[in-house]
């Protein structure tokens, strides 16, 4: 394997590094950690070149990611700095004084925002005249391909470039050369500049930036992936479930022949094979429309509008509106939603994990829910249950939240500009969550499966059901809901035990069966969002957030039973 030329992309958030980074290569990411951090960054490799794509730095706040980049910037020479055409002066005088004395080139991207003049050429001549190193204007997002046999124009009215015979005969994007060839004659970056370009773009604004109607669109377009994750479950997975199942019918069977532990591991109520038709038909595709609906906000640049947007209201809670974000993620699945938590404020990262694992109902427990009321004919009932859930969220971060967490700021320091999400880019920032469902989730809940039919198997499920029953009388539930409601909390997906017909449910009202749902959902995390946890913080912080979980559970439950009962 020929060594390769390593290069560091170094900027702000939404700047358009990984567009750069795969335009440059014409490969997928890896995930690797990089100058001794703990946590990894995205680097993309092809025959002679390694590029490695740091988390966007923000100034403002400490946050794992920012630290994360500057860890990488510690143990390279090479840097590429990336900055945004509409805001060239800025970004420079911010990034400069942290790649002083290093070797590379600048980048700027959205160059299509910037009207085609001679002035702004000319600009950015003097600019790099001034730094003394090379300055090339691209737009990462659609970088034009060129034939290995010669190329072929640009859409942008420039002329093709030559094959790159260093890129062993793959097509190369004509501004993707231009970088390359900057990166061969980069030079040694200056603390800072005198020259400035002179110039800086606004986007227009939209009804996301109106003070009422803002809060209140930018809360409909987080709650949409949740408004099709619910037609969904009913219209489509409702009917392929059975299918599903009878298919798996014959391997069932043919499991609980085998020896009394493995027909349990597979063919148990909580096997394997037993399990198959949820995952595939509920949790997968929950989590893949959640994937794709976050790629396309993150793609368009509508996250970082709706975050804004969000941030005064959030903040009286002790979230800023880029926590929320993170929070909705967990809808479709806890892991990438903890895992992305790295770039929230070092105040209030602690305070949004707590969020997602009390009430970001995943990808195993959303359906699960939906599955329930849809058993005992009340499928109406996933309005008050979201309703409530989100109310007790917020009250619930309210009380746990550090009082530094009610000034954060966001860290948002210009608005994005809006476009169409192009497929390319979507994938490429929903793959990170399919990856980490596949990789990290389904493992778990493998395991998981495992280790819940054996205890089944041995009967020690029911017994602490049992002990807990009399405790199901102080909610107003039956002693059956004791079993879904401690299944819940090892796998999300145990709340559909409601639907058994020894638990009961039919004879429940509707105010019993939401308290039901509501205890078994949020009670404490599944073992996946547990272990992802400690994974990030610590063990010692998952015990902390376990307890304090309970106990709010607890209490908003009784509440909700009580104060319902009252009231109906």
């Amino acid at each position: 394997m020929p060594d390769r030329n390593r290069v560091v992309l170094i900027g702000k958030e939404s700047v358009g590094k990984s567009a750069l980074a795969a335009g440059l290569t014409g490969t997928a990411p890896t995930d690797e950690n990089v100058g001794g951090s703990t946590v990894s960054s995205e680097v993309y490799r092809d025959d002679d070149l390694e590029v490695v794509d740091t988390p966007g730095i923000t100034l403002e706040v400490d946050t794992e990611t920012t630290r994360e980049a500057l860890s990488a910037l510690e143990v390279t020479d090479e840097v590429v700095l990336v900055v945004p055409a509409t805001d060239i002066d800025r970004d420079l005088a911010d990034l400069l004084p942290l790649v002083q004395g290093r070797t590379g080139a600048v980048v700027v991207t959205y160059w299509d925002k910037v009207e085609e003049t001679s002035h702004a050429h000319e600009a950015l001549a003097a600019l790099e005249a001034d730094l003394g190193v090379p300055v090339v204007p691209v737009d990462a997002r659609t970088l034009t391909p060129v034939a290995a046999d010669g190329g072929t124009p640009t859409s942008g009215g420039g002329s093709a470039a030559p094959a790159d015979p260093s890129a062993g005969g793959q097509s190369l994007p004509v501004d993707a050369r231009a970088v390359r060839d900057a990166i061969g004659e980069s030079g040694e970056f200056p603390g800072g500049t005198a020259t400035r370009v002179g110039w800086e773009i606004e986007p227009p604004e939209t009804i996301l930036e109106r003070p009422y109607a803002g809060p209140l669109v930018s809360a409909l377009v987080l709650h949409a992936p949740a408004i099709v994750a619910v037609w969904f479950a009913n219209a489509v997975a409702g009917e392929l479930d059975p299918l599903v199942g009878a298919a798996l019918e014959p391997a069932v069977s043919w499991a609980a022949g085998l020896p009394g532990p493995l027909a349990a591991v597979l063919g148990g109520d909580y096997g394997l094979l037993a399990m198959g038709p949820f995952l595939f038909v509920w949790a997968l595709p929950t989590m893949l429309v959640f994937a794709a609906f976050m790629g396309a906000y993150k793609a368009s640049g509508l996250v970082t509008r709706v975050t804004t947007a969000l941030h005064p209201l959030m903040r009286r809670v002790g979230l800023t509106g880029r926590d929320l974000v993170r929070v909705v993620m967990g809808f479709g699945c806890n892991v990438p939603a903890v895992t992305s938590t790295r770039s929230c404020s070092d105040c209030t990262r602690c305070t949004t994990i707590s969020a997602i694992s009390f009430g970001a109902a995943c990808s195993y427990q959303f359906p699960a829910t939906l599955a329930v009321f849809a058993a005992v004919g009340m499928p109406w009932l996933v309005g008050p249950y979201i309703a409530v859930l989100v109310a007790s969220t917020l009250v619930y971060v309210r009380l746990i939240a550090p009082p530094e967490a009610r000034t954060a700021t966001l860290a948002v320091d210009r608005r994005t500009f809006l476009e169409w999400p192009r497929p390319r880019a979507v994938w490429r920032e929903a793959r990170g969550s399919l990856e980490s469902f596949l990789t990290t989730a389904l493992p778990v809940f493998a395991g998981i499966c495992v280790v819940g039919a054996l205890l089944e198997y041995v009967g020690a499920l029911e017994r602490l059901g049992g002990v807990l029953e009399p405790t199901m009388a102080v909610f107003s539930l039956p002693a059956e809901a004791a079993l879904p409601v401690v299944l819940a909390s090892i796998r999300k997906d145990g709340i559909a035990l409601l639907t058994a017909d020894s638990a009961g449910i039919d004879a429940l009202s509707p105010l019993e069966v939401l308290v039901a749902v509501y205890l078994a959902g949020v009670l404490l995390p599944c073992l996946v969002t547990a272990i992802t946890v400690a994974r990030e913080v610590s063990w010692r912080f998952v015990v902390q957030m376990l307890a304090r979980q309970a106990l709010a559970a607890i209490g908003f439950a009784l509440g909700l039973a009580w104060v319902g009962s009252a009231l109906f």
